[in-house]
């Protein structure tokens, strides 16, 4: 028995015939085309992104094998133990890969007392092999990338995508360029041209960055850019968070789960690994709401929430949190509808509040995040403070990355607590006893 999953229906979607695209037989395991998440039409597999009829978004269409969780749970330690249920070859773990995923979900006692929070959980993602979880959507981008075969992996960046891509691509020995904002920090910077001999910095933002991946993508053959060409690849990786964090809590949904807002692919993706999960029959299925959390010098999806509207205004980015700095995110609308149908909301804090939740984590869970966690953190101690937040159900907070790729975040705000001489009675003196 097989069940055909997509994000809308799937009248439209024609499996690809065999050898219709050059594409080598199960180069996409059991992925059988593209659908347009608007309108529903069907394209084959391919370096593909905008539907031709609409220019909607594409997502990959699959036929699910039945699957149990004792072949799931004897898979490796790390996202190709669902590779059943992503668009990569059977046999993904034999190329060079960064292995990454299978972070750890730790019950925040400490955190969820100080915030009133009963059952809380933090789904850490900073552990993964370049410090955030977008060494996930790389490694099923990358997948792709080789199957068409690709001869420059690349990508526009805020910062954590570059560290990835230039990372991965270095490990699978393909050329790699990466294009970051000119003003993003400076260990981020660090962190890419470390791995690459392409670092290009952009004088802009990342909608511009963007822009001109996207002008690079549509002129020069052969580049892969993980989040322009091959988004609908790339994209699946995030499923990866939602199948980890329902067999870490048992085979079980969680009640709230709070995740970051950029782009917003993330949240729709955990949400789609949720309904995935219940389809196939691998959780019980159950009401949970999806709360998204923005900074507020970039937050258009929680200010269309909170207006009420369902279109997107675009915004020019100001906020210390750099990683979710997209003015014009691409899967806005569709965050606002899965928060909205979950009773789930999208919140957003000032940036002293971000620092405060960077802080706040470390000192009760003992968790460095940057910018990114500080920001949902911080959104979910003020759902909590707005009554957003039901208190009494189990809830998950994910943190995407490593503080200390965001040091000067919290730089002015942590610091010795005293200097003292070298003497026993200098400490005495300075009364930290």
């Amino acid at each position: 028995m097989s069940a055909v999953i997509t994000e809308q229906s799937q009248s439209d979607t024609t499996p690809v015939p065999e050898g219709a695209t050059g594409i080598r037989e199960g180069a996409f395991g059991h992925a059988t085309g593209l659908s347009c998440r608007e309108c529903g039409h069907g394209v084959e597999l391919g370096p593909f992104y905008a539907c031709p009829e609409c220019f909607g978004p594409l997502e990959i269409a699959y036929d699910f094998p039945a699957i149990t969780r004792e072949e799931i749970e004897a898979g490796p330690a790390n996202i190709w133990r669902y590779k059943a249920l992503l668009p990569v070859p059977t046999d993904i773990e034999q190329s060079p890969n960064m292995e990454p995923g299978f972070t750890r979900l730790l019950k925040a006692h400490n955190l969820g007392r100080e915030l009133g929070i009963d059952n809380l959980w933090v789904k850490d993602d900073s552990t993964n092999p370049t410090n955030s979880f977008k060494d996930r959507v790389v490694a099923c981008a990358l997948s792709a990338a080789t199957e068409f075969g690709s001869k420059v992996f690349a990508c526009p960046s805020t910062g954590n995508l570059a560290n990835a891509v230039a990372a991965a691509g270095a490990r699978a020995g393909i050329k790699t360029v990466v294009f970051i904002p000119s003003n993003l920090e400076t260990p981020k910077q660090v962190n890419s041209a470390v791995f690459t001999e392409s670092l290009v910095a952009v004088n802009g933002n990342y909608d511009d960055v963007n822009k001109l991946a996207s002008e690079i993508a549509g002129e020069e053959e052969g580049w892969a850019f993980v989040n322009v060409n091959v988004r609908p690849y790339y994209a699946e990786g995030s499923k990866t968070l939602g199948y980890e964090i329902a067999e870490q809590l048992g085979w079980r949904l969680p009640d709230q789960v709070v995740i970051p807002v950029a782009s917003g692919s993330q949240l729709t993706k955990v949400h789609k690994a949720f309904q995935e999960l219940v389809k196939l029959g691998l959780v019980e299925d159950k009401p949970y709401k999806v709360f998204g959390a923005q900074a507020g010098g970039c937050s258009p999806v929680s200010a269309a929430y909170k207006a009420g509207v369902d279109a997107i205004r675009p915004v020019k980015p100001d906020t210390i949190a750099k990683s979710l700095a997209i003015g014009n995110p691409a899967d806005g609308i569709y965050v606002l509808d899965i928060c909205r149908e979950t009773g789930g909301a999208v919140e957003d804090i000032t940036d002293d509040e971000v620092r405060e939740g960077i802080v706040l984590l470390a000192r009760t869970e003992g968790i460095f995040t940057e910018t990114a966690g500080g920001t949902t953190v911080g959104v979910l101690k003020k759902l909590v403070e707005t009554g957003q937040l039901d208190t009494t159900l189990e809830t998950v907070v994910i943190n995407t990355g490593h503080g200390l790729k965001t040091l000067d975040a919290v730089s002015g705000i942590v610091g010795p607590t005293a200097t003292i001489e070298p003497s026993y009675a200098a400490f005495v003196a300075a009364g930290i006893a």
